[in-house]
């Protein structure tokens, strides 16, 4: 009988562990031991850093997760980002990515990239087919980031996934945001897809990691190789956090999604809001393609102030209990961030076009109410500006 998702999460590998335990056992070894010289050059793994029983059965579970059938663990969400793009490049290769993707990312493009002889090049997120006329013939990697950091547009993946075949092009998405619980980048043709499990994983905000991961062997035989090569590990502490957080990843980010909505939906009603930037708001321009690639959302969006001064937005945030001020998120805390200072385009109609500062928010898991409640604190605080 056929088992749903949130059950496939949680009931992987159990036949292959070596005791009766509920979970994996954490094997912290460098070294292995071997009895011959055979099993010595030729065992996988053949040292610690290539991960033990733990870091098995989070790729097992993650593979059920994203439907894939190869995963690559590394230390954290940007490094699966980076090795996922220098896996599919070489010297005098181009790189295609979104121009709304994770800063960190896009820095990776603009400055290793080119000390490797990699040209690089943004393009539009909601370029569609467009994107043909920005195909070199030495472009070998499409970029994706869905919904795009810090500004939420969708991309058409699927119009995008058809150019880059006819080219020979690779396809990468970021899909920490979809958490590969709402969104199936390799159902949709992507070759390689991203999480930052940092993010709703781990679901705890108290441990890095990340994953790259595919169908195509030999693509994962090139992620591995280049994950190889860069001595990239994940801990067998933190991917045991990782796999703990991932068992109960369907219940938390039905919770998510659920406060995320009420807020948004709360802030599009409120005077000091101009716009609220949420994909599965019918409001959003890319709503139709949400709704089409995507099965549900997260508790992060953005908003956008009416014209505020400086001081008002400290203000605002000053007056906050609940919702605190940092980076990162997908754990069970709310927080709150001004993005004007890190939202880098290729285009300054971001600045030009909006009414106000851009703020990004995660919600929790907290009563909505008391967030509601908190959110109206920090208005009310501004207003006395």
């Amino acid at each position: 009988m056929s088992k749903q998702l949130e059950t496939r999460i949680i009931h992987t590998r159990k036949d292959r562990l070596p005791s009766k335990t509920v979970n994996p056992p954490v094997e912290r070894a460098s070294t292995l031991l071997f009895d011959t010289a055979d099993r010595l050059y030729g065992a996988k793994p053949g040292y610690g850093r290539m991960g033990l029983t733990v870091h098995r059965e989070l790729e097992a579970a993650l593979c059920e997760l994203e439907n894939a059938r190869h995963v690559r663990l590394t230390s954290n969400g940007l490094q699966a980002c980076t090795l996922a793009i220098a896996s599919q490049v070489k010297a005098g290769d181009h790189v295609l990515y979104s121009d709304s993707t994770y800063g960190p990312t896009s820095r990776f493009c603009e400055r290793r990239l080119e000390r490797m002889g990699v040209e690089s090049s943004r393009f539009d997120p909601r370029i569609g087919e467009g994107i043909q006329a920005l195909v070199r013939p030495n472009t070998k990697l499409i970029y994706l980031e869905a919904p795009g950091s810090l500004t939420f547009e969708i991309s058409d993946t699927p119009a995008i996934v058809e150019i880059a075949r006819k080219h020979g092009i690779r396809t990468a998405l970021d899909n920490t945001w979809g958490a590969g619980l709402y969104h199936k980048p390799l159902d949709l043709g992507v070759d390689i897809s991203i999480q930052a499990l940092t993010k709703y994983v781990v679901g705890h905000s108290d441990v890095f990691a990340g994953a790259v991961m595919t169908r195509d062997t030999r693509i994962a035989q090139e992620v591995a190789d280049t994950s190889e090569d860069w001595g990239i590990s994940l801990s067998p502490d933190d991917a045991y956090t990782s796999l703990r957080g991932l068992r109960s990843l369907a219940t938390r980010l039905k919770a998510h999604e659920a406060a995320g909505l009420e807020v948004a939906n709360w802030l599009t009603h409120r005077p000091e809001v101009a716009q609220v930037i949420h994909p599965a708001l019918p409001t959003h321009p890319d709503h139709a393609i949400w709704k089409r690639d995507f099965t549900g959302a997260c508790g992060l969006f953005s908003f956008i102030l009416k014209d505020t001064p400086p001081e008002a937005v400290d203000k605002f945030i000053g007056a906050l209990s609940l919702f605190s001020m940092g980076f990162s998120w997908g754990g069970f805390e709310s927080l709150i961030i001004p993005c004007d200072q890190q939202l880098t385009r290729m285009q300054d109609s971001w600045t030009q076009t909006r009414a106000g500062p851009l703020m990004r928010i995660h919600i929790g898991l907290e009563a909505t109410s008391d967030l509601l409640a908190d959110l109206e604190a920090g208005f009310v605080a501004m207003a006395d500006v």
